[in-house]
This record gives C-alpha cells, sequence and structure tokens, in this order.
C-alpha cells in the first residue's frame, strides 16, 4: 500500500477524500492537520496524522510519503499564504522527497483568472500554484472542478481539458476523482476540468 499526505484532511472535502482513502486496498491516508484536537478526531477512527502548518517548513510531513494530494485553502483568509505559496512549498518538499504524484485539486478559472467576474485574487493564487506544480518535474495530476456542493455524489462527471460551460459538482464526486487519479496508469502531467455529468467517473478518466 502506499502512504498518501492529504493536506487540508480537516476541511469538508479533504475528510471525505481521508475517508475514500481508508476504505482502498491500495492507499493508506495519512492526514496532515494543524492541530492536535484535529488530529485526535482523525486518530480515533486508526487514520494516521501527521502536524503540519502551509505558512511553515513542510518537509518533515512528507516522511515516508509516496503520493500527495493538496486539498487545502484558506476560505479566501489567506490566499497567497495557503492557497499559493502554501501550495508551493508542498510542491518543492515533495520534489525534494521525491514523491511519486502529486494531486492537486485546484478550480475551473484557474487557467484564466482575469477573465473570472469574481475571486479573481483566490484563482490568481491558484494558477500560481498549478503553475509552479507543472514546471517542478513532478508527476502531477491537476483537477479542476466547478462550484462544489454537499449534494449526495452521483460517481459520474463530465470532464475535459477545458469544459465550455460552468456549473456545479459533489465535493464527493470530487473525492472520488482525486483518490483515483492516484493511480499509476491514471491522469499523468495533465489537467482537466469536471462538472456533473452522465459519465461514471472511472470511465471518464480513460481518456485523460
Amino acid at each position: 500500500m502506499e502512504n498518501v499526505l492529504v493536506a487540508g484532511a480537516n476541511g469538508t472535502t479533504g475528510k471525505q477524500i481521508v475517508q475514500l482513502l481508508s476504505e482502498t486496498q491500495y492507499f493508506k491516508p495519512v492526514a496532515m492537520v494543524r492541530s492536535k484536537d484535529q488530529a485526535r478526531q482523525f486518530e480515533k477512527d486508526g487514520i494516521q496524522t501527521v502536524l503540519g502548518d502551509l505558512e511553515k517548513d513542510v518537509s518533515h510531513t512528507l516522511e515516508n510519503i509516496d503520493k500527495v494530494i493538496f486539498a487545502a485553502g484558506s476560505g479566501g483568509k489567506n490566499v497567497i499564504g495557503v492557497d499559493q505559496e502554501g501550495a508551493k512549498r508542498l510542491i518543492d518538499s515533495s520534489k525534494n522527497a521525491k514523491i511519486k504524484k502529486f494531486v492537486m485539486l485546484s478550480s475551473m478559472g484557474a487557467d484564466a483568472p482575469e477573465e473570472a467576474e469574481q475571486l479573481q485574487d483566490y484563482l490568481k493564487a491558484k494558477q500560481n500554484a498549478d503553475e509552479h506544480l507543472i514546471s517542478s518535474g513532478l508527476n502531477y495530476a491537476i483537477v479542476r472542478p466547478g462550484s462544489l456542493n454537499n449534494e449526495k455524489p452521483t460517481n459520474h462527471i463530465q470532464l475535459q481539458p477545458k469544459l465550455s460551460q460552468q456549473g456545479e459538482i459533489s465535493r464527493g464526486d470530487v473525492a472520488q476523482t482525486l483518490v483515483r487519479v492516484l493511480n499509476d496508469d491514471t491522469a499523468n502531467k495533465v489537467s482537466f476540468e469536471i462538472l456533473n455529468g452522465d459519465t461514471l467517473i472511472g470511465r471518464a478518466l480513460e481518456n485523460v
């Protein structure tokens, strides 16, 4: 089994990622959290944790880690410090640690933040983080969902390098997509957008 560090494990989407990883036979989640209180929530369910702050050195969080999912975010409170520089910090440390794959939860619009009507600062931060990952030399997958909702997951999506519409997608379906692209034979060195759709997630990823 491969150890997968989940940055942002305590977030709404991050918790679902950790849960999905814990149910697979291929991956073992390591929840990166900021406090011992957060760690206890995971440890009572038998989930391994590591304390780390994306605004500081995070190299220690990658000990014995094979792959990384970055699902952290500041909720708009510190897009430069966390969403941009925190991501870059973890990318650089992952490169030094020879991580096999870095999966980035990005956002639709991060490829062209100047075209967005709102959240331009956030999208620019995500763009900078994505570009840093692409140029890092790491194997990566950048997943750019539309607006996240808390609807029940459908296990179906629509997926294109660039979708022609805006829309929503459940956090559960995003989490499922992020976990699936960890596989060695899926989505290597690519970026793509996802929304609610009619295609099974596994089938949609076959052509990436």
